[in-house]
């Protein structure tokens, strides 16, 4: 079965190009442009995979984060945040998840998918 990943970014050049580089390899791939409309697709379809942005309006990625942890706790999917931001404040918060991975801007594709492949491939030896 062909892994699902939902990518949550407010700037749509970077939806854009993530969407390219991950559908090459092989992932199907959906997007949303703020944690609202991200959060709604998560209850009624979850991925394997949710990659957000932090900093985005309507719905910050820390929003989302936490609206998960409270409304979906038995959730499954891996959660990669991403930031600009280096100040240790901006990730704190997240240190109270698990299955959650946290990245800095700018974000390399190839470190991204590597380790991508990897998280699936142990998740099919587990299967």
């Amino acid at each position: 079965m062909t892994p699902t990943i939902l990518l949550v970014d407010d700037e749509p050049h970077i939806l854009r190009i993530m969407r390219l580089q991950l559908e090459r390899q092989g992932y199907q791939i959906s997007t949303c442009s703020n944690g609202e409309d991200a959060f709604d697709r998560l209850r009624e379809n979850p991925p394997d995979v949710l990659i957000t942005d932090i900093q985005m309006p309507r719905m910050t990625g820390e929003q989302l984060c936490k609206k998960i942890r409270t409304e979906i706790p038995n959730r499954s999917f891996l959660i990669v945040l991403l930031t600009s931001r280096t100040e240790i404040e901006h990730r704190i918060w997240s240190k109270d998840f698990h299955n959650l991975w946290f990245y800095e801007k700018p974000l390399s594709m190839r470190q991204l998918i590597s380790e991508l492949g990897g998280y699936f491939e142990a998740h099919r030896a587990e299967a």
